[in-house]
C-alpha cells in the first residue's frame, strides 16, 4: 500500500475502534493515538515471525484490527469475545499476555536471548509508554538488555509529552540521517579513522563522542537511554506514517539495542478523547457523535466515590492522613483529596511496590498513610507489604478498590487474589465491608488501628443505604449475625452478603432455614461467634468473591480445626482458574455466586430435590438480559 492509501486505512481503523468502544466500552484514547505507530511496524516487521510485545495493552486494538480480527472485534471484551488485551491463546500476532504495565522491556529481551540461543534470525520489538517507564521494572529491563547488547528495539510511546515543531523536525532528520545505511556507516568510518591518528587519534575520538552526545542531550533525552547502553533514536513525530516507515526500515538493520522515542496524542482523531484523554482512557459506552457517555439508569453512588468523600473528611479532622496512589488518581477518587491537600497526596506513577515502602517510611515518622489501589495490582507489591510494612507492624492503610469480580477488563483485572495473598502474612488485618455504611465503618476502623489493614471493595455502584452518620470504628475481628436459622449457617462477607440473604429467603421458602452472618473480617476472624455457630446448626457455609484457595473460606476451615469441631462444610467461591471476561453479572452466573447459583448449590447439598433449576449457561443469558 501506499502511504496514502495507508493514512487512509488508519482513518478506517480509527472509526471501526470508536464505533465498537462506544456500544463495548475499553480503552480508547491510548489505542487512538498509537494508529499509525501499529501500521508502521506491522508495515516493516513481518509478524507473527517477527514480534511485536505490547506493554499494558491498551493501545493494542489497532493491533488487533491489522492482524485478523476485524471480522469478531465487535465482540471485543464481551463474554466468549476478543480480549481488550493482547493475549497468546488468541492469536499467533499477541506474543506475551499482558495487563499490567512495565513488562515489555523485560519479555521482549527474554525472547531476543531465546532467539539467540536457538539461532534464530527474527526481529524483536518491545512498545512502552512513557507512563509503563515509571515502573521499575522497566528499568531493570532497560538495565540488563544494555548489558547483553541483544539485537532489540525498544518503542518508547511518549503521549504526555509534546514537541515543538523546530526541535521535531530538527530531531526527524539527524533521525534519519544517523539511522541510514549511509549515515551508520560514516560514523562508523570517522571512528575508525579518528582511533588511527597517531598520537592524537584517541583523544580526537573521546572529543568527537562527547560532541555527538552534547548533540543529542542539547535536542533529545538521549542520553538518559545511551547510559543504559542503548542507540537513541527520536523523538519522531508518531502520526506521520512515512517518517515513521522510513526510520524503523533504518533502524531494524541495525546492531544492538536501539530506542526509538516516538511522540503521540492520545485520542488522536476523535475530538472528545484528544480534548479529555482521562476520561476516555478507559470509558464505558458513549455516544459516539458526542463523546458523552450513555445513560446508565441511575443507581446509587460508587463505592469508590464513598471512599474517595470518607477519606477527605477524616483528613479534614486528622493531619496526620496522607493518601498515596500508583498513577491512578482518578481512578480511586482521589481527585478532590489532591484538589485540597496536595501537600498530602502522593501519585509515584506506575510503581507499586514503591508505593507501599514510601508508605512504610511515611508511618516510620508518625504519619497514617493510605494506600489507595486497585487490587489487582496491589499483587505487584507483595515483598514490599510483607517485608517493609508489616515486618515492622507500621500502621498503613491498604485501600483495595477493585476487590473481586471487575467485568469486562477480564483475568488481568479480577480482584479475587486479595484475600489470598494477605491473610497468611503476620499482623495485617483484612475487613470486607458489605456496604457503603460499613465502608466507611471500616476506614474509621483502619486509621484506628495501630498495624497494618487492609479493606477491600467493589467495583461499581454501592447498595444506597444511607452514609449520613459519622462513621466509627468497629471492633476488630467482631463478625454480626443478620438471620437466625437451625439448618445451618452462611458466614459470608462484602459483595456476597446481600446476595446471601436473598438466598436464604428462597430456601427458607423451600424448608431449609439458615442463619447469615457477615463476617467483615477475613483476620482475625470472630472466633466465638463463628464457633458458637457451627455447633448449633452442624452445617457450615461459606461463601465469599475469592478463589477458594487460601481464601475466606480456608481461614473457616482452619478455624474449625484449631477448635476441634468437625461441621459439615461447603465452600462456595471463584475456582482455582483464571476468570474469563464477562460483566460483573454474567461472571457471578457462570460461577454460581448470584442469588440462583447459591440456591442451587445449597439446595443440592442438603440434598432437596432441585426444582429443575435452569443450567449456568442459561442463568448466564437471563443475567445478559438475552
Amino acid at each position: 500500500m501506499s502511504i496514502a492509501e495507508l493514512e487512509r486505512l488508519a482513518q478506517e481503523i480509527r472509526e471501526r475502534m470508536i464505533e465498537t468502544v462506544s456500544r463495548n466500552g475499553g480503552h480508547l484514547a491510548s489505542s487512538l493515538g498509537v494508529v499509525e505507530l501499529a501500521i508502521a511496524l506491522h508495515r516493516v516487521l513481518n509478524a507473527p515471525e517477527d514480534t511485536i510485545v505490547w506493554d499494558v495493552g491498551h493501545q493494542a486494538y489497532a493491533h488487533k484490527l491489522l492482524t485478523g480480527r476485524r471480522d469478531r472485534f465487535h465482540t471485543l471484551r464481551q463474554l466468549d469475545g476478543i480480549s481488550g488485551f493482547p493475549k497468546r491463546e488468541e492469536s499467533p500476532y499477541d506474543s506475551f499476555d499482558v495487563g499490567h504495565a512495565s513488562t515489555s522491556i523485560s519479555a521482549a529481551l527474554g525472547m531476543a536471548a531465546a532467539r539467540d540461543l536457538l539461532g534464530g534470525k527474527d526481529r524483536i520489538v518491545a512498545v512502552i509508554g512513557d507512563g509503563s517507564l515509571t515502573g521499575g521494572l522497566a528499568f531493570e529491563g532497560l538495565n540488563q538488555a544494555g548489558h547483553l547488547k541483544k539485537d532489540l528495539v525498544v518503542v518508547l510511546n511518549g503521549n504526555e509529552m509534546s514537541i515543538s515543531p523546530n526541535v521535531g523536525a530538527v530531531s526527524s532528520y539527524l533521525s534519519r540521517k544517523m539511522t541510514s545505511d549511509l549515515g551508520i556507516r560514516f560514523r562508523k568510518e570517522i571512528r575508525e579513522f579518528l582511533g588511527r591518528v597517531p598520537g592524537i587519534g584517541p583523544d580526537l575520538l573521546r572529543f568527537a563522542r562527547r560532541a555527538e552526545e552534547s548533540l543529542k542531550s542539547f535536542l533529545t533525552p538521549g542520553m538518559l537511554f545511551e547510559a543504559f547502553g542503548f542507540t537513541y533514536v527520536g523523538p519522531l513525530d508518531g502520526h506521520r506514517l512515512g517518517e515513521l516507515v522510513r526510520t524503523f526500515e533504518n533502524v531494524l538493520r541495525m546492531k544492538g539495542p536501539v530506542l526509538v522515542h516516538v511522540v503521540t496524542r492520545k485520542g488522536k482523531g476523535y475530538a472528545p478523547a484528544e480534548e479529555s484523554p482521562a476520561r476516555f482512557h478507559g470509558i464505558g459506552p458513549f455516544d459516539p457523535e458526542t463523546g458523552a457517555a450513555r445513560e446508565s439508569g441511575g443507581g446509587a453512588e460508587s463505592y469508590t466515590s464513598v471512599f474517595g468523600k470518607t477519606l477527605m473528611e477524616m483528613a479534614a479532622e486528622d493531619d496526620r492522613i496522607v493518601a498515596v496512589t500508583a498513577a491512578m488518581k482518578d481512578g480511586t477518587g482521589l481527585e478532590e483529596f489532591a484538589r485540597c491537600f496536595p501537600e498530602r497526596f502522593h501519585d509515584v506513577g506506575i510503581a507499586e511496590p514503591h508505593a507501599v515502602t514510601f508508605a512504610a517510611g511515611l508511618a516510620c515518622r508518625g504519619l497514617r498513610p493510605v494506600v489507595a489501589i486497585y487490587s489487582t495490582f496491589l499483587q505487584r507489591a507483595y515483598d514490599n507489604i510483607l517485608h517493609d510494612v508489616c515486618q515492622q507492624n507500621l500502621p498503613v492503610v491498604f485501600a483495595l478498590d477493585r476487590g473481586g469480580l471487575v467485568g469486562a477488563d477480564g483475568p488481568t483485572h479480577h480482584g479475587v487474589f486479595d484475600l489470598s495473598y494477605l491473610r497468611h502474612v503476620p499482623n495485617m488485618t483484612i475487613m470486607v465491608p458489605r456496604d457503603e455504611a460499613e465502608l466507611r465503618s471500616a476506614m474509621a476502623t483502619a486509621l484506628a488501628h495501630e498495624g497494618p489493614f487492609a479493606f477491600r471493595y467493589p467495583r461499581g455502584s454501592a447498595e444506597g443505604v444511607p452514609t449520613d452518620l459519622r462513621p466509627e470504628p468497629i471492633p476488630v475481628g467482631r463478625g454480626e449475625k443478620l438471620r437466625d436459622g437451625n439448618d445451618g449457617v452462611v458466614f459470608a462477607l462484602g459483595s456476597v452478603v446481600r446476595p446471601v440473604l436473598a438466598a436464604a429467603e428462597r430456601l427458607e421458602a423451600e424448608g431449609i432455614r439458615l442463619a447469615v452472618v457477615d463476617a467483615r473480617f477475613v483476620k482475625p476472624l470472630d472466633r466465638d461467634l463463628l464457633r458458637s455457630e457451627a455447633l448449633r446448626t452442624g452445617s457450615v457455609i461459606t461463601v465469599e468473591e475469592n478463589v477458594l484457595q487460601g481464601g475466606f473460606g480456608g481461614a473457616v476451615l482452619e478455624l474449625m480445626e484449631e477448635e476441634g469441631i468437625a461441621p459439615r462444610v461447603l465452600r462456595i467461591g471463584l475456582p482455582d482458574a483464571f476468570v474469563e471476561q464477562g460483566t460483573q453479572r454474567e461472571l457471578r452466573a457462570l460461577h454460581g455466586i448470584d442469588v440462583e447459583g447459591m440456591v442451587c448449590r445449597i439446595r443440592e447439598w442438603f440434598g432437596r430435590a432441585s426444582f429443575a433449576a435452569p443450567a449456568p449457561e442459561r442463568r448466564v443469558r437471563e443475567a445478559s438480559g438475552i
